[in-house]
């Protein structure tokens, strides 16, 4: 199965990861939770399968296009 690289929509910061590495996604579930300007913003699964790699951290810094997780 092809791996799918998950973007960030916008710059901010990680709040909160509601997923953990080998979890099973459906499309539209709600991968990592990123806050920018007082707004909490969900990043979510573009398809379904497994999450097989996390690249950021609660608290750590994301800009725009950054590869946040991948989906196999």
């Amino acid at each position: 199965m092809a791996r799918v690289q998950v973007l960030s929509e916008v710059s901010g910061s990680i709040w909160k990861i509601e997923a953990a590495v080998g979890a099973q996604l459906g499309a539209d579930d709600t991968i990592l939770i990123i806050e920018s300007m007082k707004m909490e913003i969900p990043v979510a699964s573009p398809r379904a399968g497994r999450l097989v790699e996390l690249r950021v951290a609660e608290g750590e810094a994301v800009k725009e296009g950054q590869v946040v997780a991948v989906i196999e």
